[in-house]
């Protein structure tokens, strides 16, 4: 991720206050620039130049064509997927962007497990083959870290998180490092688009509350909105989203490779 992209958001959370206080307005992200990628013209093609639903039911339409993995394949697959660029012996954990031995998978303190970023009690999918074990939206994760996070929704404050640097927790809320959000946005609302309830799983939607508990829907869609902007995809979000589309499910995250499809949408 550039510097100049990360940090800064309670601090313009500060500002934001402040100006509302004065009676002025308060400073909007400036939406991701649109972008082109070789696939506008082939996977892309029926979704590009649409907006609102009609480019949500087009991407979902697009996405939903996926070959599924079994719970235990995901073990491998996040050791190729999340692979540290810079140690091919490690995975990079989320949340914490610690680097950690692929083999040190499992259950235990200091292993790392998977993170289902889009929480399953939030539909009650569990791990069956579909959103429960769907690449785009799992990640390699401290185990502890891992449950500190539970089940919380997404929304920015509160306390720091042992052993995940710059992340922050309170009672209903988790709040990504700052390297980490937009990754965390963009899988949210990929989950969104793919899950809309006419494939015996429940319909999964972004939305203001961080109390939804077991309803299908995760908190807080303005602060993933934001996230987005301010942290647009790195190189590894890319490598990540290209072997998932040509290794292992064979469908993409669009807001990977459309990141202004989130405004266009929402």
């Amino acid at each position: 991720m550039s510097v100049a992209q990360t940090g800064g958001w309670k601090v313009w959370a500060a500002v934001s206050a402040a100006l509302v206080g004065l009676g002025l307005p308060t400073v909007a992200a400036t939406p991701a620039s649109a972008t082109t990628t070789a696939y506008d013209s082939t996977y892309y093609k029926n979704a590009v130049g649409k907006t609102g639903t009609s480019l949500k039911s087009s991407l979902h339409t697009i996405i939903s064509s996926q070959d599924k993995i079994s719970y235990d394949a995901v073990w491998n697959a996040l050791k190729v997927t999340d692979q540290d660029p810079n140690n091919s012996s490690n995975v990079l954990l989320l949340y914490s962007g610690t680097s950690r031995s692929k083999s040190l998978n499992g259950g235990s303190v200091g292993d790392w497990n998977r993170e289902h970023v889009w929480a399953q009690s939030h539909g009650n999918f569990g791990t069956s083959a579909g959103p429960g074990t769907d690449l785009h939206h799992l990640r390699a994760a401290d185990v502890q870290v891992n449950s500190i996070r539970g089940n919380k929704d997404f929304d920015n404050g509160g306390s720091p998180v042992s052993g995940a640097p710059g992340s922050y927790t309170d009672s209903n809320s988790f709040e990504p490092r700052d390297a980490d959000k937009g990754d965390v946005a963009r899988m949210i609302l990929y989950m969104a688009v793919r899950y809309e309830g006419d494939d015996a799983f429940a319909d999964l939607e972004p939305n203001e509350s961080t109390t939804n508990g077991s309803v299908p829907f995760m908190g807080r869609l303005s602060v993933l909105k934001q996230w987005n902007e301010q942290d647009p995809p790195s190189a590894f979000e890319e490598r990540r989203n290209d072997l998932i589309y040509g290794t292992y499910q064979h469908n993409r995250n669009p807001f990977i490779d459309h990141p202004e499809w989130v405004e266009a949408i929402w």
